[in-house]
């Protein structure tokens, strides 16, 4: 089964010429939502996990889809409605600070960078399955934009000098 943040995903187009219903693949999508069955396979196993304390009420599965939630739509932390009232939004926040931040612990703050772990790992994995396609990535982390041609300007070209009037 593949990694699923590595699935292509598709959209379906109908084609006038052969009247057929063609698939194209939809590269720039990122996951609204993930199983539970995917998350504990792939994503759980990076996740950092808290050593001392009570056991969380709410599952990481949950969390981490409250946590797509947010970044897909991009709303705001504080107006994050979770169902029922089953966490507050501050608390998500929290966990998805917690990981996504890659700092040593200090002064009992305990960020540990779990999405750079898996992010690590899904690389690796599409790496040895044959599904990683290195000739689109930059080292930089930037895309390559090609534009045919120059586009003119929307603004007109102001002059900076300060104007001086004659009086009558």
């Amino acid at each position: 089964m593949k990694n699923p943040l590595s699935t292509t995903l598709y959209y379906v187009t109908f084609n006038m010429e052969t009247e057929t219903n063609e698939k194209k693949p939809i590269y720039n999508e990122i996951p609204k939502q993930v199983s539970r069955k995917d998350f504990n396979k792939y994503i759980n196993p990076h996740l950092s996990k808290p050593k001392k304390g009570p056991k969380p009420k709410l599952s990481f599965y949950k969390i981490f889809n409250y946590i797509l939630y947010v970044l897909h739509t991009g709303i705001q932390w504080n107006q994050l409605k979770t169902r029922r009232n089953e966490i507050h939004w501050s608390n998500v926040y929290i966990r998805h600070n917690r990981w996504s931040n890659v700092v040593p612990p200090t002064n009992g703050r305990t960020e540990d960078g779990s999405y750079q772990k898996l992010f690590s790992a899904s690389v690796i994995h599409l790496k040895y399955t044959d599904q990683l396609d290195i000739s689109v990535i930059h080292g930089d982390g930037s895309n390559t934009v090609v534009k045919k041609g120059v586009q003119a300007s929307v603004i007109q070209d102001t002059s900076t000098r300060k104007v001086t009037r004659n009086s009558p």
